[in-house]
């Protein structure tokens, strides 16, 4: 099999890329190591930035998404038992962003490249990634029957998530890898339920973080910060809900709805950052060069934002011959992921109780809420983060 660009991971990542690739003229062929009903229907969040969203409608992609997404144009942060809004949109020249779940975002790109006759292997195994420091590079793996196959590249992205084979094949003696373990886990729970509010509320407690996040007007997505390590036989639907009510609760007697959870789960969480993000003819993009922790809704926007510098500059080397963009490729995108880890671990640092915090600390933490919600400064800070900083940032 031969194809100008090989791509590993049929994620927003690897499809994303595919797609803006066929836009320009370049081939592709993915290769995905699940089934096509297995990606379209692995439940995760999905909080678009205003840049993300711009993009999907540019490239044919949003139509859906602007028919079922849920566009907020603030967020409510809770502490002390009081709701404070900030206005994202006032903050930032009418930005926004929209709640539209990841596998709805992959859904959309699958029939995209579908509908243009775009190559997606499904259920592929023993994928392995040979000659990257040369200029035919391989990517080998056994198609859904067994068969064994070699696809010849010219460039290999390896979109292929954290556990991946593609970033170990950087060598050890040039990449560098950061990690930060968080001592916290959330607990995510889908109940079928109507909204108990418009936007999302991020909630701080002595006992702990809370997220209240819309799916649809049936089904509303809710965390709970936990210890990483419990087991989720430990917590009944009555201890959830308990603990919702007592760190959503307001003083003004606001009201949380409850309806039967369908789906729970305890994830933990990290930071990571892996530089460089590319070796000789290979590319990594998304979860296999990043991970932030959720609080700041930043991964699939990062991903998003990775593809767009690569396809940029694959167009420019098939077009012009330049490979100027392709060599600034980890210069130009950690750039703009080292702000996401920032601004990642920040929300996590600000409305996460830790449990090593002195009392004094967990003063400092309330000053800080206490701060950010009374000054124009800081809200506009939050705000162009969290609906997204423009690419060149």
């Amino acid at each position: 099999m031969r194809t100008q660009v090989g791509i590993i991971g049929a994620g927003p990542a690897g499809l994303m890329l595919s797609h803006l690739l066929h836009l320009q003229g370049i081939e592709s062929v993915i290769i995905e190591c699940r089934s096509q009903e297995e990606i379209e229907g692995t439940i995760r969040a999905g909080v678009l930035e205003q840049g993300t969203v711009d993009l999907m409608n540019a490239i044919g992609v949003g139509e859906r998404m602007m028919r079922e997404g849920h566009f907020h144009h603030g967020i409510e942060l809770r502490f002390n038992g009081e709701s404070h809004r900030i206005n994202m949109s006032a903050l930032t020249e009418g930005k926004n962003v929209t709640v539209y779940a990841q596998h709805e975002v992959i859904k959309d790109l699958v029939a995209a490249r579908t509908q243009a006759g775009g190559e997606i292997l499904f259920n592929v195994k023993e994928v392995s990634l040979h000659d990257l420091d040369s200029d035919q590079p391989k990517i080998r793996f056994r198609n859904q029957d067994g068969d064994l196959q070699e696809l010849n590249c010219d460039y290999v992205a390896g979109c292929d998530g954290f556990h991946g084979p593609s970033r170990p094949m950087i060598p050890s003696s040039i990449r560098k890898e950061y990690q930060k373990i968080y001592p916290y886990g959330w607990l995510g729970i889908l109940v079928e339920a109507p909204p108990s509010a418009p936007e999302l509320i991020y909630a701080n407690h002595d006992q702990g973080f809370a997220l209240l996040s819309t799916r649809s007007l049936e089904i509303q997505r809710m965390y709970l910060q936990v210890n990483p390590n419990d087991d989720i036989a430990e917590w009944s639907d009555d201890r959830i809900w308990g603990q919702l009510h007592e760190r959503l609760a307001t003083k003004d007697g606001w009201k949380l709805i409850e309806g039967p959870i369908i789906q729970k789960g305890i994830i933990a969480m990290r930071s990571f950052v892996c530089d460089p993000m590319q070796y000789g003819r290979l590319f990594l993009a998304g979860d296999a060069a990043h991970i932030v922790p959720p609080t700041g809704a930043k991964g699939l926007n990062l991903a998003v934002a990775d593809v767009q510098v690569l396809a940029r500059a694959l167009d420019a080397f098939y077009k012009k011959g330049q490979k100027d963009l392709l060599q600034d490729y980890t210069k130009t995108c950690l750039r703009r992921v080292w702000k996401a880890e920032r601004f990642s671990w920040y929300m996590t640092s600000l409305l996460h109780t830790d449990p090593k915090h002195s009392p004094f600390e967990r003063r400092i933490q309330l000053a800080d809420l206490d701060y950010l919600t009374s000054s124009r400064a800081a809200m506009t800070s939050l705000a162009e983060n969290y609906v997204g900083l423009p690419m060149e940032w």
